[in-house]
């Protein structure tokens, strides 16, 4: 077993765009606003600029991971 095949990340092969799409889908971005208050999901928000923000902005990018590890945890995926 290799290191990144036995880590656990539930990250591992999940792409920024994927995630973002997710939790879209989940909550809206009303309510992803609500969750992670940054402007890219406040104000005119479009996965294409969330995704432009949270490439050149660390701390967002974790915050928006953290939040779908957390979903992944409470549901089973389906793919």
């Amino acid at each position: 077993m290799t290191a990144s095949s036995g880590s656990g990340d539930r990250l591992h092969g999940i792409t920024l765009e994927m995630i973002v799409n997710r939790l879209v889908a989940r909550f809206g971005w009303e309510e992803l606003a609500t969750r992670i208050p940054i402007r890219c999901f406040q104000l005119d928000p479009s996965v294409k600029s969330s995704l432009t923000f949270l490439r050149r902005t660390p701390w967002a990018r974790a915050r928006v991971e953290e939040l779908y590890r957390q979903q992944v945890w409470k549901e089973p995926e389906s793919e």
